[in-house]
This record gives C-alpha cells, sequence and structure tokens, in this order.
C-alpha cells in the first residue's frame, strides 16, 4: 500500500477539564466508519499528551472537542503546541463554538469548526479536506473553514 492509500490517521482529544465525550465519541464512530484511523485520547489531556500522541502515531490530523468555553484559550494553545513541535497537523474543533468566535479561531490557525448538527458525511469531510489542504499548504494549520449547520 502507498502512502498516499494509507488511511487518514486522527487524533481526537477533549483538551483541558471538560468531562463531556458523548459526542466525541459519536465523531470517532463516524471516523472509523468513513475509513479513517482513529486515535481516541479520551478526557482530560494536555497539549503535551495530544502532541506526544500524535508525534508516536503520525498522525494526519487532530480533532478537539469543546464544551466548556475554553475553545478561545485551548484551540490556538494545541496548534501553538502543534508547531512547536515541528507538526503540521492541522487542528479540527468540533463542539460549543459562539459564531462570533469562529473567525478567531480560524485566524489562530484552527482548520476547521464543526457546530452542533454537523452530519457523518460532513464531519468527515471536513477532516478529508483539512487534511489534504495540509499536505498541498507549507504551513498546515493557517486558514480554515466553519461548517453551517
Amino acid at each position: 500500500m502507498s502512502e498516499s492509500d494509507a488511511p487518514i490517521r486522527v487524533v481526537l482529544a477533549k483538551l483541558g477539564l471538560d468531562g463531556h465525550d458523548r459526542g466525541l465519541k459519536i465523531v470517532a464512530r463516524i471516523l472509523r466508519d468513513a475509513g479513517m484511523e482513529v486515535i481516541y485520547l479520551g478526557l482530560r489531556q494536555t497539549t503535551d499528551s495530544i502532541v506526544a500522541a500524535a508525534e508516536q502515531e503520525d498522525a494526519d490530523a487532530v480533532g478537539l472537542s469543546m464544551h466548556n468555553a475554553g475553545h478561545m484559550t485551548l484551540a490556538p494553545a494545541m496548534v501553538g503546541a502543534l508547531r512547536a513541535a515541528k507538526l503540521t497537523c492541522p487542528v479540527i474543533v468540533g463542539g460549543i463554538v459562539p459564531d462570533d468566535d469562529v473567525e478567531a479561531l480560524l485566524d489562530a490557525g484552527v482548520a476547521a469548526v464543526l457546530g452542533p448538527g454537523a452530519s457523518a458525511s460532513e464531519v468527515a469531510q471536513v477532516v478529508r479536506d483539512a487534511v489534504a489542504a495540509a499536505e498541498a499548504s507549507d504551513d498546515a494549520t493557517v486558514g480554515g473553514s466553519k461548517v453551517e449547520t
């Protein structure tokens, strides 16, 4: 199997103290059913633990679930930690993100923001698009999009 035929590898995690993981478990299943390899880290992860997993697992993307209003601090911190580690994994944020915060997250380097109600096909396509953009770009973490729900 060539590298281009390899499945997309996605690290999924809850960054910080947010304890709500039901949606992230559903996303893990959606991505697995779409043919991707999912590395599910679970609750209460740090930027360091996510970076370590992304390095060890040769991840193509990092997905964060945000439900505790920490997205404006935690998501840019994750982007920065990946950049500092010289990893070009796009960061995709899902969960509860007010529309007013989306542009700032994209400007901070988040590749995409998925809101509540995104369909399974939208979730999988956003990951595919973010990985494709990262592969085509020198700086994978800059720029992005919001999926309207």
